[in-house]
């Protein structure tokens, strides 16, 4: 029989490692993981100030809970291993990773430069092989807990302009999928959110006529927010979301390119 958790908390005493932490979506669910009752080690790279900001701010709000940023450029094998080793003694244990790091460097396929394809590629999707590996062995032992990961809608239906990031996502989703085959029978589900058009400062290097264009074709009338991703991220962390894996939820406002 299963014990009701307080839904006020449903993440309680979970131990949740997430990366890219300190801004967009990462800070959302960084900062709603908190006030759902996890302890929670995020990693960064360039957002110093914002992650120590982000960090002091869950110790002021939460002090009973660890919240800890750790720099850490997870698209090298080396610092991202360094990052999860790094997180678990903090954390002593793990239940949830939530893989967030990402990049873009949008261009037309045809003038895309070679460092910008590998940059995007190997943030995007390499960082999932080198963070997700030593903390899926964990995970397993204990025959339970959570990966989530942050792919997007452009990996979903593809994007003008984001052949690298597009190339990226998708290669999360599939991914996804196949990993949580491997460890379903361990008790560990393995899903991926795809969000849309999401309020955060990732938007800035879109160009305006094409952010006029998409914006008009989502079908709620508006961008959504960081909280909006947040909020289905920490679902499928949560125990109530045990009998789902392999999935992919779309949170965009129901636009489809």
């Amino acid at each position: 029989m299963m014990v009701e958790l307080d839904p006020r908390y449903p993440l309680a005493g979970k131990k949740v490692v997430i990366t890219g932490g300190s801004r967009g979506i990462g800070a959302a669910v960084v900062r709603l993981a908190m006030a759902q009752g996890a302890e929670v080690v995020f990693g960064y790279n360039r957002s110093e100030d914002q992650a120590s900001s982000l960090a002091k701010e869950m110790g002021s709000l939460f002090p009973d809970r660890q919240c800890l940023a750790l720099r850490a450029l997870v698209s090298d094998l080396g610092s991202a291993e360094e990052f999860a080793e790094s997180a678990l003694e903090c954390l002593g244990t793990l239940d949830i990773l939530v893989n967030n790091a990402g990049i873009t460097r949008d261009s037309a396929f045809a003038r895309m430069r070679p460092v910008d394809w590998d940059e995007v590629i190997q943030t995007d999707l390499g960082s999932m092989f080198n963070v997700t590996r030593p903390l899926i062995v964990p995970l397993v032992r204990r025959s339970h807990g959570a990966v989530v990961n942050v792919s997007s809608i452009a990996g979903v239906y593809g994007s003008a302009g984001q052949v690298s990031y597009s190339a990226a996502k998708a290669g999360i989703i599939g991914f996804t999928k196949a990993l949580a085959k491997e460890v379903a029978g361990s008790g560990v589900t393995v899903n991926a959110v795809a969000p849309g058009l999401i309020d955060t400062d990732m938007l800035s290097g879109m160009p305006a006529e094409r952010f006029d264009l998409i914006k008009s074709m989502i079908p709620v009338r508006r961008l959504g927010s960081a909280d909006d991703v947040a909020h289905m991220v920490c679902f499928l962390a949560s125990d109530r979301a045990s009998y789902i894996t392999g999935q992919v939820i779309e949170v965009a406002g129901g636009l489809a390119f």
